[in-house]
């Protein structure tokens, strides 16, 4: 199922069984390390997953150049030592990892493009104060515009998601994270995710996806896809705001995942007044 290091398998619902239960074990939160987002953009990153002890495993992928992913356990020197010469760089290193390679003598540094924000689940769903007032004007001009229902996301309205999310790529000129939005409304029983989808006067106009993490103190938003009408103005902030009311209170934060960089990204995300972060590093041979 899962090669031996130091030869490789390529990702698998198969697998699920195995790492699941340790991606659910994980206490950060990183919006990276779930099954179903190493799964979905398996082909996005060409992941490849190999197991190098009882629960250590090797995640290798490639962006601009390649890199690696230890998700759980840190392996010892003779296995992390080639990882670095093969592939250079380790990324989604934890806070608790940093230290530990640092002590190894490794060179680690923020990867601040790549922080989650974090937002209080309670504010989210209230958009109380005046530096959320904006938004709630927003929420409150598509509610006078449209007359909006809410349901569950479930098996029965894939189609009505997949209609969301084919409008949503005509409308942008970069295809983004189409192909694993698309797998993963085909595919959002066997990996357990949890939505919302919302319609007006019928139509089909925006759905989440997203699942819990850090042991179910948190819950991360993976997928969020809207058609933009003038008449729909609104209708993120809409969105964000109602589907967050809706999840049980035990999740005191939502993940809203990374920025990449992206300035307009990084003022949208900043502008909903983060509580904190995930925050996430590289490392690599000194």
């Amino acid at each position: 199922m899962i090669e031996e290091y130091p030869e490789f398998s390529p990702l698998s619902l198969e697998q699920r069984p195995v790492l699941h239960p340790r991606f659910e074990r994980l206490a950060e939160g990183m919006s990276e390390l779930t099954f179903a987002n190493i799964y979905l953009f398996r082909a996005t990153h060409d992941y490849q997953i190999s197991r190098a002890g009882e629960n250590v495993f090797v995640i290798a992928g490639r962006d601009a150049e390649p890199f690696f992913i230890l998700p759980f356990e840190l392996p010892p020197e003779e296995i992390l030592n080639p990882l670095f010469d093969r592939y250079r760089t380790m990324k989604a290193v934890s806070k608790s990892q940093a230290q530990q390679l640092a002590q190894r003598g490794c060179r680690v540094w923020e990867d601040r493009d790549n922080f989650d924000y974090l937002y209080a689940r309670e504010k989210l769903a209230a958009l109380s104060g005046r530096q959320l007032h904006r938004k709630k004007n927003l929420v409150n001009l598509f509610l006078r515009n449209n007359q909006c229902t809410a349901k569950p996301l479930l098996a029965e309205h894939a189609g009505d998601a997949l209609a969301i999310l084919e409008r949503w790529k005509a409308q942008q000129e970069q295809p983004g994270d189409y192909a694993a939005a698309r797998e993963a409304i085909a595919s959002m029983e066997t990996l357990q995710l949890c939505g919302g989808i919302f319609h007006v006067e019928g139509e089909a106009v925006a759905y989440v996806l997203g699942e819990e993490v850090a042991q179910g103190r948190m819950f991360v938003i993976h997928f969020e896809k809207a058609i933009l009408k003038k008449e729909y103005t609104g209708i993120y902030q809409y969105v964000n705001q109602a589907f967050v009311a809706a999840l049980p209170q035990k999740y005191e934060l939502i993940n809203r995942e990374q920025d990449l960089g992206e300035p307009g990204l990084r003022r949208a995300k900043e502008s909903y007044r983060p509580v904190g972060y995930v925050k996430k590093y590289r490392a690599a041979r000194q």
